[in-house]
């Protein structure tokens, strides 16, 4: 399938949390509140990582931290709505406060990305989609997503990412309806912890990571995603990987974070241009 710009038709799928905004704690928050409210059982999100987890998880995790088992399919709705009620305040706090923040460089990169006509830019995100509306909102960078998976899809983030691509298709059709398939190299999913690098792998799609969110940097470096930087400052480095041909289907070595990061990264996205 190709754009009307005549390049090959991507889509570019960024976690939320730690990869296009930093909540200042506002989900958990919002969770912890919850609890306490139908269980009377205070902090228990401290007990254990959020970073990375599909929103359902976070809820049943909640759930036995308080009542020491799994909820029910009922229980787990109550809790979902009890948290999304808590959520818009705890991010208006979170603003208000200044613990909320985008992550740097990300503004300019998803406005220069949806310029392109070939570029799909959409959401792949454990949180529940209104949940998710809920947290992008302050940032202005909501208009920019028209699609998305969510962890209101299911349990998986692979298949959360693939419900994201489902959505993406079914846009691409309506726009183009001669047009072929989306190629799973053309697929982007970028995050910032091991799980959102993962995830991406196993769903067949090429993997990016920044170091600026919630993952431990050596943790991802571990994962090995093709593209690892700090964050979305470097807007060419990025612009340049979605550009590319396709690192690890041509067999070149994934470009790695670190000290020098931006120039290996750099020259990694000129090598795939040239093959």
């Amino acid at each position: 399938m190709r754009g009307t710009s005549g390049n090959r038709a991507k889509v570019v799928l960024f976690d939320l949390d730690g990869t296009l905004v930093k909540a200042g704690g506002a989900g958990r928050l919002a969770l912890n509140r919850a609890v306490e409210r139908l269980y009377g059982l205070k902090d228990v999100c401290f007990k254990f990582s959020l970073a990375g987890r599909m929103d359902r998880d976070n809820f049943e995790l909640a759930f036995k931290a308080a009542r020491g088992r799994r909820p029910t399919a009922r229980e787990r709705r109550g809790l979902e709505a009890a948290y999304l009620r808590r959520l818009p305040l705890e991010v208006r706090r979170a603003v208000r406060e200044k613990r909320y923040a985008k992550i740097p460089g990300i503004s300019k990169l998803i406005e220069k990305l949806s310029r392109r006509p070939e570029v799909l830019v959409g959401l792949g995100t454990g949180n529940m989609e209104r949940g998710a509306r809920i947290k992008l909102r302050p940032s202005g960078l909501l208009r920019y997503f028209a699609f998305g998976g969510y962890g209101s899809d299911g349990r998986s983030r692979v298949h959360m990412l693939r419900v994201a691509v489902r959505r993406a298709k079914a846009i691409l059709r309506a726009r183009m309806p001669a047009g072929g398939p989306i190629a799973p190299g053309s697929i982007f999913v970028i995050g910032d912890t091991p799980r959102d690098v993962r995830a991406g792998k196993k769903a067949g799609y090429r993997t990016g990571a920044v170091t600026r969110g919630f993952g431990e940097p050596e943790a991802l470096r571990r994962a090995r995603p093709e593209l690892l930087a700090p964050d979305f400052r470097d807007r060419r480095l990025w612009l340049d990987w979605i550009s590319s041909l396709g690192i690890a289907a041509s067999g070149q070595p994934p470009c790695r974070g670190g000290k020098r990061a931006l120039r290996r990264n750099r020259r990694c996205s000129t090598k795939a241009r040239r093959r």
